[in-house]
Protein backbone atom coordinates (compact mmCIF):
# COMPACT_ATOMS: atom_id res chain seq x y z
CA UNK A 1 0.00 0.00 0.00
CA UNK A 2 1.01 3.74 -0.72
CA UNK A 3 2.26 6.11 1.81
CA UNK A 4 0.25 8.55 -0.30
CA UNK A 5 -3.16 10.42 1.41
CA UNK A 6 -5.42 11.82 -0.80
CA UNK A 7 -3.42 15.42 -1.83
CA UNK A 8 -2.69 16.39 2.04
CA UNK A 9 1.50 16.38 3.08
CA UNK A 10 3.59 15.57 6.09
CA UNK A 11 2.65 19.41 7.77
CA UNK A 12 -1.10 18.23 7.67
CA UNK A 13 -0.34 14.75 8.64
CA UNK A 14 1.42 15.88 11.68
CA UNK A 15 -0.77 18.32 12.72
CA UNK A 16 -3.52 16.13 12.56
CA UNK A 17 -2.49 13.09 14.46
CA UNK A 18 1.02 13.49 15.91
CA UNK A 19 3.63 16.73 16.26
CA UNK A 20 2.15 19.59 17.47
CA UNK A 21 4.63 21.94 15.98
CA UNK A 22 6.42 21.65 12.73
CA UNK A 23 9.57 22.80 11.82
CA UNK A 24 9.14 25.35 8.46
CA UNK A 25 12.86 26.69 8.38
CA UNK A 26 15.87 27.72 10.48
CA UNK A 27 18.60 30.32 9.64
CA UNK A 28 20.55 32.63 11.73
CA UNK A 29 19.46 36.27 11.66
CA UNK A 30 22.56 38.10 13.29
CA UNK A 31 25.96 36.06 14.49
CA UNK A 32 28.94 38.53 15.76
CA UNK A 33 32.64 37.55 17.10
CA UNK A 34 34.48 40.15 18.12
CA UNK A 35 38.80 39.08 19.58
CA UNK A 36 39.73 42.33 21.14
CA UNK A 37 42.60 41.96 22.26
CA UNK A 38 44.13 39.35 19.86
CA UNK A 39 46.76 38.15 19.62
CA UNK A 40 47.54 38.93 23.64
CA UNK A 41 44.34 37.08 24.50
CA UNK A 42 45.17 33.73 22.66
CA UNK A 43 49.09 33.17 23.76
CA UNK A 44 49.74 30.76 26.71
CA UNK A 45 49.41 31.29 29.42
CA UNK A 46 46.53 33.62 30.05
CA UNK A 47 44.24 30.96 31.73
CA UNK A 48 41.22 29.55 30.82
CA UNK A 49 38.54 32.44 30.32
CA UNK A 50 35.49 33.08 32.38
CA UNK A 51 32.60 32.68 30.55
CA UNK A 52 29.18 35.08 31.38
CA UNK A 53 26.33 34.06 29.37
CA UNK A 54 22.90 35.51 28.50
CA UNK A 55 20.46 33.86 26.82
CA UNK A 56 16.68 35.05 25.70
CA UNK A 57 14.08 33.72 23.52
CA UNK A 58 11.02 35.50 21.91
CA UNK A 59 8.22 34.90 19.71
CA UNK A 60 6.34 36.26 17.72
CA UNK A 61 2.88 35.35 15.49
CA UNK A 62 3.91 35.61 11.38
CA UNK A 63 0.21 34.08 10.74
CA UNK A 64 -2.71 31.77 11.85
CA UNK A 65 -0.91 28.84 13.84
CA UNK A 66 2.07 30.16 12.43
CA UNK A 67 5.21 31.65 14.56
CA UNK A 68 8.96 32.94 14.44
CA UNK A 69 10.89 31.90 17.79
CA UNK A 70 14.22 33.97 18.16
CA UNK A 71 16.45 32.15 20.63
CA UNK A 72 19.53 34.84 21.09
CA UNK A 73 22.85 33.96 23.36
CA UNK A 74 25.74 36.57 24.06
CA UNK A 75 28.80 35.32 25.53
CA UNK A 76 31.04 37.43 27.02
CA UNK A 77 34.68 35.73 28.19
CA UNK A 78 37.59 37.54 30.04
CA UNK A 79 41.12 36.69 31.50
CA UNK A 80 41.49 38.73 34.18
CA UNK A 81 40.44 42.50 33.58
CA UNK A 82 40.85 41.68 30.04
CA UNK A 83 38.25 40.44 27.70
CA UNK A 84 39.26 37.58 25.45
CA UNK A 85 36.27 37.50 22.93
CA UNK A 86 32.39 38.27 22.89
CA UNK A 87 30.39 36.20 20.70
CA UNK A 88 26.82 37.12 19.98
CA UNK A 89 24.35 35.01 18.03
CA UNK A 90 20.53 35.19 17.15
CA UNK A 91 19.16 31.82 15.84
CA UNK A 92 15.39 31.64 14.53
CA UNK A 93 13.37 29.29 13.27
CA UNK A 94 9.72 29.40 11.49
CA UNK A 95 7.35 27.25 13.36
CA UNK A 96 3.88 25.58 12.34
CA UNK A 97 1.33 24.80 15.30
CA UNK A 98 -2.40 23.02 15.93
CA UNK A 99 -4.49 24.84 16.57
CA UNK A 100 -4.44 25.57 20.49
CA UNK A 101 -5.68 28.16 23.00
CA UNK A 102 -3.55 31.25 22.92
CA UNK A 103 -1.97 30.41 26.09
CA UNK A 104 -0.83 26.62 25.29
CA UNK A 105 0.12 27.37 21.75
CA UNK A 106 2.91 30.34 23.42
CA UNK A 107 4.18 27.92 25.55
CA UNK A 108 4.41 24.85 23.16
CA UNK A 109 6.43 27.71 21.10
CA UNK A 110 8.09 28.98 23.76
CA UNK A 111 9.68 25.67 24.95
CA UNK A 112 9.94 23.24 22.33
CA UNK A 113 10.36 25.68 19.39
CA UNK A 114 13.93 27.01 21.18
CA UNK A 115 14.28 23.35 22.52
CA UNK A 116 14.55 22.03 18.91
CA UNK A 117 16.72 24.71 17.63
CA UNK A 118 19.56 24.76 20.52
CA UNK A 119 21.26 21.88 19.19
CA UNK A 120 22.17 23.72 15.98
CA UNK A 121 23.01 27.38 17.61
CA UNK A 122 25.33 25.02 20.16
CA UNK A 123 27.18 24.08 17.14
CA UNK A 124 27.11 27.48 15.57
CA UNK A 125 28.69 28.87 19.22
CA UNK A 126 31.39 26.28 19.36
CA UNK A 127 32.51 26.46 16.23
CA UNK A 128 32.77 30.19 16.03
CA UNK A 129 34.85 30.42 19.43
CA UNK A 130 36.79 27.64 17.79
CA UNK A 131 37.91 29.70 14.44
CA UNK A 132 38.28 32.71 16.49
CA UNK A 133 41.24 30.68 17.97
CA UNK A 134 39.65 29.80 21.30
CA UNK A 135 38.66 26.28 22.71
CA UNK A 136 35.05 25.45 21.11
CA UNK A 137 32.61 26.96 23.65
CA UNK A 138 30.06 23.51 24.53
CA UNK A 139 27.43 25.05 25.97
CA UNK A 140 25.35 22.27 28.66
CA UNK A 141 21.62 21.59 27.98
CA UNK A 142 19.11 24.82 28.71
CA UNK A 143 16.29 24.10 30.81
CA UNK A 144 13.72 26.08 28.74
CA UNK A 145 10.16 25.38 30.95
CA UNK A 146 12.17 27.04 33.73
CA UNK A 147 13.17 30.07 31.49
CA UNK A 148 9.89 30.39 30.10
CA UNK A 149 8.17 30.50 34.20
CA UNK A 150 10.67 32.94 34.68
CA UNK A 151 9.91 34.72 32.07
CA UNK A 152 5.80 34.88 32.76
CA UNK A 153 6.45 35.48 36.57
CA UNK A 154 8.49 38.48 35.58
CA UNK A 155 6.12 39.35 33.19
CA UNK A 156 3.57 38.92 36.31
CA UNK A 157 5.68 41.27 38.72
CA UNK A 158 6.13 44.08 36.19
CA UNK A 159 2.35 44.35 36.07
CA UNK A 160 1.65 43.88 39.99
CA UNK A 161 5.12 46.32 40.23
CA UNK A 162 2.60 49.73 38.30
CA UNK A 163 1.50 52.11 40.29
CA UNK A 164 -1.47 51.80 42.20
CA UNK A 165 -3.93 55.17 43.01
CA UNK A 166 -3.81 55.98 46.71
CA UNK A 167 -7.61 56.43 48.39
Amino acid sequence: MSDETNGTNEAENEQRGGSPIIVNVQYVKDQSFENPNAPQSLLAGNGAPKIDLQVDVQGRPLGDNVAEVQLSFRAEATQGDRTAFIAELVYCGVFTMAPLPADQQRALLLIEGPRLLFPFARQILADMTQQGGFPPLMLQPIDFVDLYRRQLMSAQGDDMAEPQGTA
